[in-house]
């Protein structure tokens, strides 16, 4: 990667416990794939998303909340990488930033929790699940319309401290952060994609850096997951062609197998009462074609006046 330098590389974060564990992994990461550079040093940015914990995401701006203020580090050369959950990352990136590096994807599944029961379908009807996803909701509320959805926002341990307490009977974790922040066996039950389709990237770590800086670029590369990129592009692609926004429950998954990829798309209205499915094949090189097919797809399955709906 060239010379050797006497600075270390700053590594931009949110201070979540979840978000620290990311850029700790990248940081070592970088450690192993260059011993002979200075370790990084992790630097907190507490965003927009962080500060506001009241309200659900949808009411106050979406997923830009959780990484305006890193990228915005990133342009005023504060920082010089930030580590991002992809499903929390925009479709159109400031510009000047580029996310070209995806770490190995973890588990892509939503978890189960409960206090009395061992899966959705058990729940009694009128019982609440607590999250403020709303892809989660509209598919609950899809598959059971007799349940409550209630609002439930902070971290790991807050949701299921709240939980704990009685305030709602049910929530939905990603696995993929449990499992980085070592809770895994707290899970009580795994949702099987087929019942829960995830959040578009869930489970996919990326790293953005400034387009121009080349240091970083050549520090980065040797970490970069091609299969995850691959998948993640596919996914980023439909939901950049269905234009989705926070106030849009959409999910999405890719997965490869030899030269093939497959990915399954779903939009829905939040309350769950209409729901479109579909799904493209082709070959791993056409990664983001078969995403915007299937977003265009989507699109004519659910009509104008979906999207007129979702926007107002």
């Amino acid at each position: 990667m060239g010379a050797v330098s006497s600075n270390p590389l700053r590594i931009g974060t949110r201070g979540s416990p979840l978000a620290l564990a990311q850029a700790t992994m990248v940081r070592d990461a970088l450690v192993r794939a260059h011993p002979d550079q200075p370790a990084p040093e992790i630097t907190v940015i507490r965003t927009t998303g962080d500060r506001v914990q009241d309200r659900p995401l949808s009411e106050v701006g979406g997923k830009g909340l959780f990484t305006k203020e890193i990228e915005e580090a990133l342009l005023a050369d504060e920082i010089d990488l930030a580590v991002h959950s992809m499903k929390d990352a925009q479709t159109h990136l400031p510009d000047g930033l580029v996310i070209d590096c995806i770490l190995p994807r973890e588990d892509v599944r939503d978890a189960f929790f409960a206090r009395d029961v061992e899966s959705l379908d058990q729940l009694p009807a009128g019982a609440s699940v607590g999250t403020s996803s709303l892809r989660r909701a509209s598919q609950i509320l899809a598959a059971r319309p007799d349940l409550r959805i209630a609002s439930l926002r902070g971290n790991v341990a807050t949701r299921l401290d709240k939980l704990g307490a009685g305030e709602v009977d049910a929530t939905l974790l990603a696995v993929a952060g449990l499992k980085r922040l070592g809770e895994a066996a707290r899970i009580h039950a795994y949702l099987s994609v087929e019942d829960m389709l995830p959040a578009v990237a869930q489970g996919a770590v990326g790293i953005e850096r400034r387009e121009s800086d080349d240091r970083v670029a050549a520090c980065l590369a040797p970490l970069n997951d091609d299969e995850s990129a691959t998948r993640v592009a596919a996914e980023r692609a439909m939901l950049a062609g269905l234009d989705g926004s926070c106030r849009t429950p959409i999910a999405g998954l890719a997965e490869i197998q030899g030269d093939w990829l497959r990915l399954r798309g779903l939009v829905a209205l939040p309350d769950g009462s209409k729901l479109f499915q579909a799904e493209e094949t082709g070959t791993v090189s056409d990664s983001v074609q078969i995403g915007q097919l299937l977003a265009d797809r989507l699109r004519e399955m659910a009509g104008p006046a979906f999207f007129e709906a979702l926007a107002s």
